[in-house]
């Protein structure tokens, strides 16, 4: 096992490499006293702040993946012993652990889980052998705990705890029938003869290893990602499943600038980062060594054959056969989230640079409930907490869906923030979490009477929720809208408490009732449906409740065929959205929610047993978007109201394929504009500040 898990083969210590990318360096400047002590600074902010784990904690993970290891090779000698094969085949079976992901980088910190790939023998498979009869083993296993296979995913993996410790573990069968102790998986010939997601299983190490082969200085390399991983939780912007960036983006992103710095410090690194990617031209790719492509014939990223890829907005491409986009998950609203953030962290990086403020400013936490005035609020509830964990993992990965189902809509004039961290009120007993999405009308949109109709939207989005294979009654969720003042305080916002005038609140009064007025209007065009039982009962339905924001025209929601009536559901969403009504007092407010009218539409996971497992249900409620004053930190533009002319709507793949088109005239040429003229454009327009200031100019 020796060699087999663990961080993987990490570059020598040695001096830089030259040219350790596609383009030779912007610039070989090396790093003045000055950038010395802000690095020294930089690195005891970072101890301090926690992002190092102990040595005892190091080695609590070492004796996990010892005894995982024991795990996995006693399950493929007994599968070998049951499908028949000989005792000398039996005593040469054998799997391989590779760690990927933080672990693997070496930028892991305490509490961090552990991405593990076991590679295995062409007998074994992953449908039966690995998510049947392992899973079958680590069930019984005491040291295992919160135990969740996911075949579905777009990389197959099962997720659990062993002695606590948070692990994902990955399978991939190779075409070998003996795999050898020193098994090379940054071989081609490793790939010969498996399917697309095995290849996808195998790409985490692969990649991980290609990005510590290609950086100029390890280290330096370490300690700025571990600060760009930090910073970008901080400012809500690390989380690859809403359609933000993950740690292999992060790590590619760093990996870059370390290639076009390669003499620089990590302080110096920081600084370069949000300059670069403040003023990079996206989508143009980014890409750390030219694009491979094999006879194995597995798809590679290219827009000039592929038109997918031409939607992709902010592609960021891995190393190594066969190259994809590792950030096919972000949209155009998430991308002008990051690029807003991108900006701010390169202003606080220029004060700091001048010596104007510390690290402590760039790691200030975003205030996301001071940045909007309007929210979606996506409320789970399930019957107990392991329930809770699957139905909120599947919710959660289908979040980016919805936002991209709103760009689409609303022809992108509505944008969505979803905010990848989930709250729960501590008061309320049954198992569940909320998910907030903040909505924005489009950066420079200045048209007066602007109204957008989503509950075709969110019907959309409520159907492929309830495609759920592992749906168990119990297993609810509402979506709501709800103002600024409405949000609970256990999110953490404190609510402003501005003196008013009486002339002031006379119209904040008239302007709540007319919001009141107008959403109950559309509330009582509403029908409830309701299924029944075989008996003839009726039965209460999933209440799932659904947001909408007016386009100035009413439309009924699509129906999937369920009995229309006018009950009131009440199971156990409804118990607690209706204490999401109750007020701020007991800590669940979402403000005036009414969720006595709804929608059910029928489920694909109807049942005999209950007809409240074979329906869901969505409450709609007019969203009015008011042009209010948003936090002083936030610059982005508020919806308003008004009217609006019905404008066709174009698929986000069509509009980008023909905006875009153009320039993907040569994946050589768009690198080396990126990393070149693009890059030698920046330092010209940066002028003084680089020369004078940042130490880039030789």
């Amino acid at each position: 096992m020796a060699g087999s898990v663990g961080t993987g083969r990490v570059a020598p210590r040695s001096s830089p490499k030259r040219y350790s990318g596609m383009d030779p360096p912007l610039s070989l400047t090396r790093p003045t006293m000055f950038d010395l002590q802000k690095t020294a600074e930089l690195e005891k902010f970072l101890v301090e702040a926690g992002l190092y784990e102990s040595e005892e904690q190091s080695a609590k993970r070492e004796e996990v993946l010892r005894e995982i290891d024991g795990i996995v090779k006693e399950w493929v000698k007994q599968l070998t012993s049951q499908k028949g094969y000989s005792e000398q085949m039996i005593e040469k079976a054998n799997v391989v652990l590779f760690t990927f992901g933080s672990y693997r980088l070496g930028v892991h910190g305490p509490g961090a889980d552990i991405d593990i790939l076991c590679v295995g023998p062409s007998y074994v498979n992953r449908e039966e052998d690995f998510f049947v009869t392992l899973h079958g083993i680590l069930t019984q296993l005491e040291e295992v705990t919160e135990l969740q296979p996911v075949p579905d995913a777009h990389v197959p993996l099962m997720k659990f705890k062993f002695h606590g410790m948070a692990i994902d573990l990955l399978y991939a069968s190779v075409s070998l029938a003996v795999i050898p102790p020193d098994f090379n998986i940054s071989e081609g010939s490793v790939l010969c003869g498996v399917d697309e997601s095995t290849v996808r299983s195998l790409n985490g190490c692969r990649v991980a290893d290609q990005i510590l082969r290609l950086v100029p200085n390890v280290e330096n390399f370490r300690t700025t990602l571990r600060c760009l991983k930090y910073w970008a939780e901080r400012r809500g912007v690390y989380s690859n499943v809403t359609g933000f960036l993950g740690g292999v983006n992060w790590a590619i992103l760093v990996a870059l600038i370390c290639q076009l710095y390669p003499n620089a410090v990590p302080s110096m690194l920081v600084s370069r980062f949000f300059r670069v990617f403040t003023q990079w031209q996206w989508p143009n790719p980014v890409m750390l060594c030219a694009i491979e492509n094999d006879d194995l014939g597995f798809s590679v990223w290219d827009p000039r054959k592929n038109p997918r890829d031409r939607s992709h907005v902010m592609p960021i491409i891995t190393p190594g056969y066969p190259c994809m986009n590792s950030s096919y998950n972000v949209s155009s609203s998430t991308l002008r989230v990051i690029k807003e953030q991108f900006k701010l962290g390169n202003k606080i990086c220029q004060e700091i640079d001048l010596n104007k403020a510390s690290w402590t400013a760039l790691f200030e936490p975003f205030n996301f409930f001071e940045a909007y005035t309007k929210y979606l609020v996506v409320d789970i509830v399930a019957d107990n907490d392991d329930d809770l964990r699957l139905w909120k993992g599947w919710v959660e990965s289908r979040l980016r869906q919805l936002t991209l189902k709103i760009e689409r809509d609303t022809n992108g004039m509505l944008q969505c923030h979803p905010y990848p961290c989930d709250y729960s009120n501590p008061t309320v007993q049954c198992a569940h979490c909320s998910f907030y999405m903040g909505l924005s009308r489009k950066e420079g949109m200045k048209i007066h009477g602007q109204n957008f109709d989503i509950r075709g939207t969110v019907d959309e989005f409520m159907h492929e929720i309830g495609m759920y294979t592992l749906w168990k009654s119990g297993m609810d969720l509402a979506v709501t809208h709800i103002r600024k003042k409405q949000i609970p305080h256990y999110v953490g916002y404190k609510k402003p408490c501005p003196a008013m005038h009486a002339n002031q609140r006379e119209q904040s009064d008239r302007h709540d009732t007319e919001d009141d007025t107008l959403t109950a209007s559309m509330l009582g065009q509403l029908k409830r449906k309701r299924d029944f039982d075989g008996a003839g009962h009726s039965e209460s339905c999933k209440s799932v409740k659904r947001s909408s924001v007016s386009l100035g025209y009413e439309e009924s929601p699509p129906e999937y065929g369920s009995i229309v009536s006018k009950g009131v559901s009440e199971n156990t969403v409804n118990l607690v959205s209706s204490a999401l009504c109750n007020g701020v007092q007991n800590g669940l407010s979402h403000g005036d929610v009414n969720l006595e009218s709804a929608n059910c539409s029928s489920s694909p996971h109807g049942s005999e047993e209950s007809a409240a497992s074979g329906t869901s249900c969505a409450a709609v409620e007019t969203v009015h978007m008011v042009d209010e004053t948003v936090g002083p930190e936030s610059s982005m533009a508020c919806v308003i109201n008004g009217t609006v002319q019905t404008m066709a709507v174009q698929t986000p793949l069509k509009c980008v394929a023909e905006k875009d088109e153009p320039k993907f005239e040569g994946i050589g040429s768009l690198a080396n504009s990126n990393s070149a003229k693009f890059m030698e454009q920046t330092e010209m327009l940066t002028g003084n500040v680089l020369g004078e200031n940042m130490h880039l100019c030789e």
